[in-house]
């Protein structure tokens, strides 16, 4: 019989870090940063973890933990957005004078975290899937390319989804082919720079949790909860 998740030592930590992330780049990502020529967003500089620990968790734990942890940062972010778009509609009190000020930055929110939800779903589900799937195939051997694949097809979907709906009309094609292109390889280059610290994390927890999932049974429908 499968192990329960309850009964893993840090399957709740992760999912609380993976959460944890995805709230603090979603509200960062409402600053479009310019570096020289370079377009991104605040989100960018911790945005690339979420897709970490994503790998983490498929590789260790498998793809219906992962859908797990997945539907949890969700709705976790649907919350966030709009507790912020409501909070942002009350009346403010007279003596509070910074309603333009929270309008400004998270006020701006509720479009960035649409985009990121519907990002989020299709690149996370897509990154999952393609690591469990890779690992069916060839087992314990060639991790960073299950690494490395699952990232270039869910961050590509992600960047690409999220720039549209985030910054569509914001944007000129130039500027979002720039934040696009940009926003893929930046998130690329860190997870193969933090490869070191991934296989660490991986090697740790399938010791510690006696797990290492393969999902050659698994129904992979992202709805099936």
């Amino acid at each position: 019989m499968a192990q329960k998740a309850q009964n893993y030592k840090y399957y709740d930590l992760i999912i609380a870090l993976f959460v944890a992330v995805l709230l603090i780049s979603n509200i960062s990502a409402v600053k479009l940063i310019d570096i020289g020529p370079i377009i991104t967003d605040g989100g960018a500089i911790l945005f690339p973890l979420a897709y970490i620990f994503g790998d983490i968790l498929t590789e260790v734990y498998g793809y219906k933990y992962t859908r797990r942890a997945i539907w949890t940062g969700f709705f976790a972010m649907a919350v966030a957005g709009f507790s912020f778009l409501v909070v942002g509609m009350l009346p403010p009190n007279e003596s509070w004078g910074n309603q333009e000020a929270y309008e400004a930055i998270l006020g701006f929110v509720p479009r960035i975290f649409f985009a990121s939800l519907v990002a989020y779903l299709f690149g996370e589900f897509i990154n999952a899937y393609v690591l469990a799937k890779l690992k069916i195939k060839m087992g314990k051997e060639h991790l960073w390319v299950r690494l490395i694949g699952s990232t270039v097809a869910g961050q590509t979907i992600d960047t690409v989804v999220f720039g549209l709906i985030a910054f569509g009309g914001i944007l000129g094609i130039t500027e979002m082919l720039n934040f696009v292109v940009v926003g893929i390889g930046f998130k690329i280059s860190v997870e193969v720079l933090m490869l070191p610290i991934t296989y660490r994390a991986i090697n740790f927890l399938k010791k510690a949790e006696k797990a290492d999932a393969y999902d050659k049974t698994t129904d992979f429908s992202p709805l099936n909860l």
